[in-house]
């Protein structure tokens, strides 16, 4: 998916056609008064930078207002379908906060939840006593469940993706019933699914990691993923003469000998290596390269 596009345009279609259009309709949106506390308006200035939606223009339609604008849906009106949309897309950018903690980009929720909430206005049902807010958020978090489960990058069975959808359900209910995440266990005794399955089926949704993911950076050289990874063949897939390393190790000082003896001799990453000699694993790094640099002028004089 492409971040919001620029123009509203009609919102009669369905499925892939509709998710195109709701990429038209999330940017253009009428002038209008922004409401809430400040805690909102920093949320929603937050959300403007995410998905370039200017939602601090958006109106924000009251009860009496909504209905007026279903039933001149209903009688035809082509401007209120519109309006309802623009009227309503704060209450997508408040269901997809849900969803942040899934690796998920949120333009792409964003749009999904879009699509959501415009299936939401076209079924919603004004004879029943019920208002639209509280009809239209379980069909957005559905859209944005069924996007989930049929996107991830590695194919999942059907099965496993219910069984972790279900217990993220669950995880996000008990953390806010109790102000705590659940464990595992209480997690599997509420779905009454094996502790392993939930484990599995957990594990089978995450989003794969490159070895090459910056996880720190202090403003000099970043750390990244591969840094952690324990090898134990370390010594033999980067050095074939062991005479030449010693020799080079001999003009190191005696912190940047023991950290490249701790890292390319003995294989610990650079995390173990700053918990064993009391400093940042970003200090291990820098030093780690620098020794590194300075041995292979004396391996390889010649370059």
């Amino acid at each position: 998916m492409r971040r919001a596009g620029d123009t509203l345009g009609s919102a009669s279609m369905r499925s892939g056609g509709e998710r195109r259009a709701a990429r038209r309709r999330t940017a253009g949106a009428p002038d209008g008064q922004a409401g809430g506390n400040a805690w909102e308006g920093r949320r929603v200035r937050m959300k403007v930078e995410i998905t370039g939606v200017d939602t601090s223009t958006l109106p924000v339609l009251s009860n009496k207002e909504m209905r007026a604008l279903f039933e001149a849906m209903h009688r035809g009106d082509p401007t209120a379908r519109e309006k309802l949309i623009h009227g309503n897309l704060r209450l997508v950018l408040s269901v997809i906060q849900r969803f942040n903690n899934r690796g998920e980009n949120v333009d792409d929720l964003f749009q999904v939840g879009c699509i959501g909430l415009m299936k939401a206005i076209d079924h919603f049902d004004l004879s029943q006593n019920v208002r639209f807010s509280t009809y239209a958020v379980p069909m957005i978090v559905g859209e944005i469940r069924r996007y989930l489960r049929d996107n991830t990058p590695i194919r999942v069975s059907r099965s496993l993706r219910d069984i972790a959808y279900k217990a993220l359900t669950v995880r996000d209910r008990l953390t806010a019933q109790r102000g705590e995440e659940p464990t595992i266990e209480e997690i599997s005794a509420e779905l009454g699914v094996p502790r392993e399955e939930v484990v599995f089926a957990l594990e089978a949704i995450q989003e794969p990691v490159s070895l090459f993911e910056p996880i720190y950076q202090d403003g000099g050289d970043p750390i990244y993923v591969m840094d952690q990874v324990k090898d134990e063949k370390v010594r033999e897939a980067f050095w074939d003469d062991e005479v030449a390393i010693r020799r080079a190790l001999d003009d190191l000082g005696p912190r940047e000998q023991l950290i490249v003896a701790k890292r390319f001799f003995e294989g610990k990453t650079q995390m173990e290596v700053a918990e064993e000699i009391g400093i940042s694993q970003a200090q291990v790094s820098r030093l780690e390269k620098a020794a590194l640099r300075q041995m292979q002028r004396h391996v390889k004089p010649g370059e």
